[in-house]
């Protein structure tokens, strides 16, 4: 059950946020003719495409496919690149293929070890397999248990192998992907953290109280905010064909559902999305990134409208916190 105070603070910074796309006024925000915007990284300065490219999209790929994705995605502006070593191969792909551009664009790495120990040598393992010597961010990877964060922050948790790796020179800034509130909130009271990637979706937000209240604290401590699910529709229904082997949700697989779903999430003061990993749908982000205007106050409703026809794949208070 929520508590009434928990009820009160989440309709309050759903309040807060209602009004975008105004919420990106105070945003530092860059244009090209020809290439995705560029937004500031929260207080890291570091100036980052709206569109990042998530690792999976070369998971499987061949090493000549690999190439072609990353020097078109970076043609077109990309300069964040994510990934993690729970992504199949995709730190063995990204590497050689991200290796012309290293050190022109912004890259990003996760653990899910909860301690030290684990975190700096998994830490070691992706620096080699992504043949570089440091990462500009990594991240503790997918934490959604408050009891999780109680691992990260104990003596010799794992924010004590990051604050090593970063006193070395092995990475610069230190980050979290989370897929609870209950877990960001606790993460973000406890450390300061340069950034956070967390789910952004209209249909979580409106149907399921999930990401306003997550937004409005990371704004507050100046985090860069790192943008998933914008283009997630639901939960895959029972019995469904799942058309697309990369994501384990039913993503929006027209350019119109599409278009709506990153202009929510864009129209938030963050920083970059990260499409789906399918190739085909994140070259259609890709596109879309290009072509990104905030949404008209006219769309707001329409958005609230459509929330309300899908099952959340988040919602808040969360069962598995």
């Amino acid at each position: 059950m929520i508590s009434r105070r928990r009820f009160v603070l989440g309709s309050a910074a759903a309040a807060a946020f209602s009004c975008f796309p105004h919420g990106l006024a105070g945003l530092v925000r860059e244009k090209s003719p020809g290439r995705l915007e560029k937004r500031e990284l929260g207080k890291t300065g570091e100036k980052i495409s709206i569109i990042g490219f998530g690792g999976i999209v070369v998971m499987n790929a061949t090493s000549v496919e690999a190439a072609h994705r990353v020097a078109e995605a970076f043609d077109m502006g990309v300069n964040y690149f994510d990934v993690a070593p729970s992504y199949g191969n995709a730190e063995q792909m990204l590497g050689p293929a991200l290796k012309p551009y290293r050190n022109r664009v912004f890259l990003s790495c996760k653990t899910q070890a909860r301690d030290s120990k684990g975190a700096l040598e998994e830490l070691e393992d992706s620096l080699r397999r992504m043949q570089t010597d440091h990462f500009d961010l990594y991240q503790m990877h997918a934490v959604t248990r408050v009891e999780d964060v109680r691992k990260i922050f104990a003596k010799n948790g794992a924010l004590e192998g990051f604050l090593k790796a970063r006193e070395a020179g092995k990475i610069r800034y230190i980050g979290f992907s989370a897929h609870s509130v209950e877990a960001s909130e606790a993460l973000i009271d406890g450390f300061d953290f340069d950034t956070i990637m967390f789910p952004i979706n209209y249909s979580t937000w409106h149907a399921g109280n999930f990401g306003p209240q997550v937004l409005a604290k990371a704004k507050d401590k100046g985090m860069g905010i790192l943008a998933l699910k914008a283009m997630a529709k639901r939960p895959w229904p029972e019995g469904a064909e799942r058309s697309f082997a990369k994501c384990w949700y039913e993503p929006f697989a027209s350019r119109g559902e599409a278009a709506k779903g990153l202009g929510f999430t864009l129209s938030h003061p963050v920083t970059t999305a990260i499409p789906p990993g399918d190739e085909d749908l994140f070259r259609m982000a890709l596109d879309l990134g290009l072509e990104f205007e905030p949404l008209p106050d006219g769309e707001i409703e329409e958005m609230k409208r459509l929330a309300q026809e899908n099952r959340p794949l988040f919602v808040y208070p969360s069962p598995n916190a």
